[in-house]
């Protein structure tokens, strides 16, 4: 299994991590304020953590759909996150350029499903030396991972981790397979679970996605028992008033007894 360490979290290791934080950057006070208590959180639970908001929401349903801060006002608040809070930051990149900026702030670039077999993106990541996170495309096998991995590996990158977030199933529905998890770690590939989208609805309500945020806990709860590297959950203080994918998300005063269910769980199956 591939093993590698972001600003003193393991990846691949005997201990799961978790990638936590509210979908969009919605402010700067409500970013900062939602890492904080995040770390009162994770600190006395004893787990590793990544925090992870969007500087932008480049793949929205609707042109009137909030957005973000913006690309390197975004990156920057992150950095200055992750060097207070001390945890590694992560985020998403929407095209080479983007990879090239948030590259200089950002420990772990995450490449959205939907551009997963975007080669340029992909290059781009992989040479700015950070470490990536790739989330399967809602439209691929487990297996279809090695093909990611062989153009990550050929521009540069060995530091790489792949997300499973659930594959199309229909119209606007997704499925969670626990076995993709089994398979992309038997492949060498470390894995986390995504959560929070695998419940989403994609375009359900019509001009936005819906969700089913009251069964992230579940599948969480499934993953971790079924094996895999980590659990990336968004939170918010109040998913009903979220500016971006608030029916995912798991509230915020939920968490805490999430996070100690699931470590629980990990201990049991290890």
């Amino acid at each position: 299994m591939k093993r590698f360490d972001i600003r003193g979290v393991e990846i691949g290791g005997e201990r799961p991590v978790y990638i936590l934080g509210p979908c969009v950057i919605e402010s700067e006070k409500f970013v900062l304020s939602l890492a904080e208590d995040l770390k009162k959180i994770c600190d006395p639970l004893g787990v590793s953590w990544i925090f992870k908001a969007s500087y932008d929401k480049a793949n929205r349903t609707s042109v009137k759909s909030f957005r973000g801060l913006g690309l390197e006002a975004g990156c920057r608040l992150l950095r200055k996150i992750g060097d207070q809070m001390k945890v590694p930051v992560t985020t998403d990149v929407h095209s080479p350029d983007d990879a090239q900026v948030a590259g200089q702030f950002i420990d772990l670039l995450q490449i959205p499903a939907f551009l997963s077999r975007q080669t340029d993106l992909i290059r781009a990541a992989a040479e700015t030396g950070r470490a990536v996170n790739v989330k399967k495309g809602q439209f691929l096998a487990p297996w279809d991972v090695r093909n990611i991995a062989d153009k990550l590996e050929t521009y540069g990158c060995s530091t790489y981790v792949f997300t499973e977030r659930g594959v199309s199933f229909g119209y606007n529905n997704l499925v969670a397979d626990m076995r993709s998890l089994y398979w992309i770690r038997e492949l060498g590939y470390p894995v986390i679970f995504d959560a929070t989208h695998s419940v989403q609805r994609p375009s359900g309500a019509g001009d936005r996605s819906g969700g089913d945020g009251v069964l992230a806990p579940v599948l969480a709860r499934a993953a971790a028992a079924a094996g895999c590297d980590g659990i990336f959950i968004e939170t918010h203080y109040d998913p009903s008033q979220a500016l971006s994918d608030g029916p995912n998300q798991v509230p915020l005063r939920d968490l805490s007894a999430l996070l100690g269910k699931l470590k629980q769980i990990h201990d049991l199956c290890r």
